[in-house]
């Protein structure tokens, strides 16, 4: 098989930079351009200083799109204005980072339909796909979390908090931000109301709408509370659920659901987001109190909730072992 020819939109924030990186190290991939406006003629290494040594690649002032896979990493509404602006031929296949096309009620842009890229709920999905809307960060997490639930029909409403680092916020700088403001300091923000929530939501109702609580118009809400945190990078969640299943029933399904999955793990022993940073996985654990079900889940925010993905997502597309580009340790010292 020829090399895949590649180009980023969007490659001087963090996803872009992480996509950047997993490219030049694909064995399948040459990454051919990489497009930025307010940092066109530098050198990539120029803006991020760990790939001095890696490329000679400079940002491009104009998008070059006769590539065979397109990666989206721009800010929400802008991948929708790029395809506006653009002519992009039908043979180039689009992978967006954006959330411009991750709900099925924006999911067709002209003749392209966009297929929500979670692999663990639409691998299938994913391998005839052209277009993906790559999942959101948050939305990834929490999911992973739920769906072998939502697929036995027994998950109801869910309270989730979940902690990201400052990178989730993207490289634009904002009081939040700020490493002053950062450093040993929490806070809540978007309670009940993050954007995450409608893909969450969609992909729970994909898998329990045949369920008896579906049947009744009561199927799950989902009651989430982010937080900012103290770190650069990782999401972790703790989700809270009714559940009358014994725990080693609850396990069963889990490890049912993702035996043949290649990024999620269940894990005996409580998860921290160490196990998981600079790596493409998502961990999960999962605990009892009488009636009560707490599922835990870290990913990185970068990776498996975002670059990391659409490379998977990517691999999967063109019929690739689904590992491959992605097979990275974790930091843990």
């Amino acid at each position: 098989m020829s090399q895949i020819r590649a180009a980023i939109i969007g490659g001087a924030g963090y996803t872009g930079g992480e996509m950047i990186r997993l490219l030049l190290r694909h064995s399948a991939v040459d990454l051919l351009s990489v497009h930025s406006s307010s940092n066109a003629g530098k050198p990539l290494y120029e803006v991020h200083k760990d790939l001095i040594g890696e490329t000679e690649l400079l940002f491009a002032d104009q998008p070059f799109t006769e590539v065979d896979v397109l990666f989206l990493c721009v800010g929400h509404g802008d991948a929708k204005k790029f395809l506006e602006q653009n002519h992009i031929s039908d043979a180039v296949k689009i992978i967006d980072l954006s959330q411009d096309f991750r709900l099925t009620s924006g999911s067709i842009f002209g003749n392209r339909n966009f297929v929500y890229g979670l692999p663990e709920l639409n691998r299938e999905l994913i391998k005839t796909a052209h277009n993906i809307a790559n999942p959101g960060c948050f939305a990834t997490a929490i999911q992973l979390a739920l769906l072998p639930l939502a697929k036995a029909g027994i998950l109801s409403d869910v309270h989730t908090t979940g902690i990201t680092g400052s990178t989730g916020a993207g490289q634009s700088l904002s009081t939040t931000s700020h490493f002053s403001w950062r450093a040993n300091n929490i806070q809540a923000y978007k309670s009940l109301n993050h954007q995450h929530i409608q893909e969450i939501t969609a992909s729970i109702n994909q898998l329990q709408k045949d369920s008896p609580l579906s049947a009744l118009g009561e199927g799950p809400g989902i009651h989430f509370v982010p937080w900012r945190g103290d770190f650069t990078r990782g999401i972790y969640t703790s989700s809270i659920i009714d559940c009358s299943f014994p725990l080693e029933k609850v396990k069963e399904l889990y490890r049912e659901y993702y035996q043949k999955q290649s990024f999620t793990f269940l894990s005996e022993t409580m998860i921290d987001l160490k196990q998981v940073v600079n790596t493409n996985k998502c961990l999960l654990h999962i605990e009892k109190q009488g009636n009560k079900l707490i599922v835990h889940s870290a990913i990185d925010n970068l990776l498996k909730g975002a670059s990391g993905q659409a490379v998977q997502n990517m691999n999967l597309m063109l019929g690739l072992d689904e590992k491959t580009g992605l097979n990275l340790k974790a930091n843990y010292f």
